[in-house]
């Protein structure tokens, strides 16, 4: 986690000196729509674009993981509870009826 962090940190000061060091006016054209900007919000907002694209990509997946995980921890718990019950089989079957075992 603290690599990505500062992966990202690293990516966030590349893009804002581009920014700061062209800081024209340019016009943006999509679809039917133009509007006249800065080109440091032009790129901001891209950049937000791609991060928030690349958190959508990844949600399945976690989703999944964390399914995967709670099933796991089920199933732990479901095995350790037989484990429980198979040495109270044991501790019975091994017990002698004077107290002592073989």
């Amino acid at each position: 986690m603290k690599f990505s962090m500062i992966v990202l940190i690293v990516l966030l000061a590349l893009v804002a000196a581009f920014g700061v060091q062209n800081p024209g006016i340019i016009t943006v054209r999509f679809l039917h729509l133009t509007a006249a900007t800065s080109l440091l919000v032009v790129i901001v907002a891209g950049f937000g674009a791609g991060l928030l694209g690349g958190w959508f990509v990844g949600l399945p997946g976690f989703f999944r993981r964390r399914s995967e995980a709670a099933a796991a921890a089920k199933r732990i718990r479901e095995l350790e509870a037989k484990i429980g019950e198979l040495n109270k089989t044991i501790a019975r079957t091994t017990s002698s009826p004077t107290g002592k075992t073989p």
